[in-house]
């Protein structure tokens, strides 16, 4: 439902500046009009903050690219070229007698691997080859190579925790917590920018009332001296009047400063150029007056990133109590391999005639005696699983919650914006007619500067309604990632 509000009350109170050539608003014709919907899309583009949500989210996927990757193949190259030892060795005699002698030796030794991790189990497959070569120079110079053309085997681990299994489940949750954390990312500077736009337009406002004002009590000023003059009011009167002459130059410094100091906080929210010229063009028309509250919730549990961080945060709590649960107790490692190799004293020797050659390894831990601290490391892990249930439930509850409220302030602030605008229409209506009556004498000079400080206040409420609305508006897209306007989720 879209509801578009008059302006009369805050045009009707910058036309009181015709009285005077306003500094501002003879600029605006050699500026560039800018609308909230404007600001709020240069700053998700060109920020910079941004640009660091952009690089987070790229770096995230980049990450998911690298897990992908590490459970596809691997084929890996190693080697020793060479090594080379030089030292003087024991060597046992014949007649059982040791006698400690100098030798060189000449190693070298090159493997190529192919593995594959098993995501199910958590073990590996591996397809390797291997050339190594040992020379032995000394009293009698020996050379001799080894290969293993072809080898097939596995690594296995028993009653230990499956780590790619567990790291395979938190990476899909990264993943999407990276995307939702982005979208969340973007709506902050969407309501940043809100805010930004809103408190330049509210020092433009409140400069060009200033500017009416100031011309405004210039006129009466003058009008009082007459009148004086001529014995038609008192010397308290006029002074009355000066004061609230001087009162309003100083409140004109003041908004030119606020204006100036708001406006560079903008073009820093935009990433423009100091000095770059603005004109705002505010909102006239809201484009949501309410929100179902029940879809509010149920859209934040579905879409924010704080459901994921729990789930993540549960899914981390459990793998700690797992590991708790068997890394400290009976666990065992088996790697079996089934494969070719030869040896002899020349390279061609070696792929020749081969043999088969087959090895399987079973290696056992077992504690015997750890003093209860296996059972106390699983106790503290539950301990801080049940601890992240609760912390994460509370979070999902303060989601709903805030959600619900985000629903509700955003009707109130419509409501707000509705009355806003009617009672600044009505103040701007009353210091009209208060200062044509005082003009001609009909009314006193305090009913006059009554009327002129309640034209003041409408006006700021008005703009105040209206930022209120908008950041309403923005903060509730950010509490449930969700499109009201279009009715389905922020992608």
């Amino acid at each position: 439902m879209t509801i578009v509000f008059s302006r009369a009350g805050v045009l009707g109170a910058l036309a009181l500046s015709l009285l005077v050539v306003s500094p501002v608003m003879a600029r605006l014709g050699a500026q560039q009009r800018l609308t909230l919907a404007e600001a709020v899309a240069l700053a998700e583009q060109r920020a910079l903050p941004a640009r660091a949500a952009q690089q987070t989210r790229q770096a995230a996927r980049a990450r998911d690219r690298a897990f992908g990757a590490s459970l596809l193949p691997q084929l890996s190259l190693s080697g020793n070229l060479p090594v080379y030892n030089r030292s003087i060795i024991p060597v046992l005699q014949p007649d059982g007698t040791t006698l400690f002698r100098p030798q060189q030796q000449n190693e070298s030794a090159l493997t190529m691997q192919l593995t594959q991790r098993v995501p199910l189990t958590g073990g590996e497959v591996f397809v390797s080859s291997a050339l190594s070569r040992l020379e032995v120079i000394g009293e009698r110079q020996t050379r001799v190579w080894s290969s293993t053309p072809f080898s097939v085997g596995v690594r296995q681990s028993l009653l230990r925790p499956n780590t790619l299994r567990w790291e395979a489940r938190e990476q899909d949750i990264r993943g999407d917590l990276a995307e939702r954390q982005y979208l969340e990312a973007r709506e902050d500077i969407a309501l940043q920018t809100a805010n930004a736009f809103f408190d330049l337009y509210a020092a433009e406002v409140a400069l060009a009332n200033a500017e009416a004002n100031a011309a405004v009590n210039d006129s009466l000023f003058l009008l009082n001296q007459g009148r004086f003059e001529v014995g038609r009011i008192g010397e308290n009167d006029l002074l009355q009047s000066e004061l609230a002459l001087l009162r309003a130059r100083n409140a004109l410094d003041g908004a030119r400063l606020d204006h100036a100091r708001t406006a560079a906080a903008l073009r820093l929210t935009l990433a423009m150029p100091p000095g770059a010229a603005l004109q705002l063009v505010p909102p006239e028309q809201i484009v949501l007056r309410s929100a179902d509250t029940a879809t509010a919730v149920a859209q934040a549990r579905r879409n924010r990133a704080t459901v994921r961080e729990g789930e993540l945060s549960e899914t981390q709590a459990s793998r700690r109590v797992a590991e708790a649960r068997l890394n400290n107790g009976f666990g065992a490692t088996v790697q079996a391999s089934l494969g070719f190799n030869q040896t002899g004293a020349g390279m061609d020797a070696v792929y020749r005639d081969l043999r088969e050659a087959q090895r399987v390894s079973v290696a056992v831990q077992m504690p015997v005696l750890q003093w209860g601290a296996r059972s106390a490391q699983v106790e503290a892990a539950r301990a801080e699983q049940d601890r992240t249930e609760a912390t994460v439930r509370l979070s999902l509850e303060q989601l709903a919650q805030e959600a619900h409220f985000a629903a509700l302030q955003l009707a109130q602030s419509a409501r707000q914006l509705e009355l806003s605008a009617k009672a600044d229409t009505v103040g701007q209506k009353r210091f009209e007619v208060a200062k044509n009556r005082y003009v001609i004498g009909r009314i006193g000079m305090d009913n006059l500067y009554q009327a002129q400080t309640e034209k003041d206040q409408a006006i700021l409420q008005y703009v105040q309604s209206l930022r209120g609305y908008w950041t309403s508006y923005y903060r509730l897209r950010r509490l449930t990632l969700y499109d009201f306007e279009r009715g389905a989720p922020i992608r």
